[in-house]
């Protein structure tokens, strides 16, 4: 489970973040490619842009959230 206090200070302010359990396995930047990027020096996954006022991130995620429990 995510964790606020964990997450990535790179992230854009608002509703939505990656935190530090990216295992930086690029699914969310496949998925949702103009919300999330790589940050290459430190090696995951952030935020660019947050969509506080839409539910397409909020989908997406969940996708992605569904997609890594199902690799497990």
């Amino acid at each position: 489970m995510a964790n606020k206090s964990d997450k990535w200070p790179v992230n854009v302010p608002g509703k939505f973040y990656v935190d530090q359990q990216c295992i930086d396995c690029d699914l969310c930047r496949e998925t949702a490619p103009g919300s999330f990027s790589r940050y290459d020096e430190g090696g995951y996954s952030y935020v660019v842009r947050s969509e506080e006022h839409t539910s397409e991130l909020q989908s997406r995620l969940h996708l992605v959230c569904r997609l890594l429990l199902e690799k497990k």
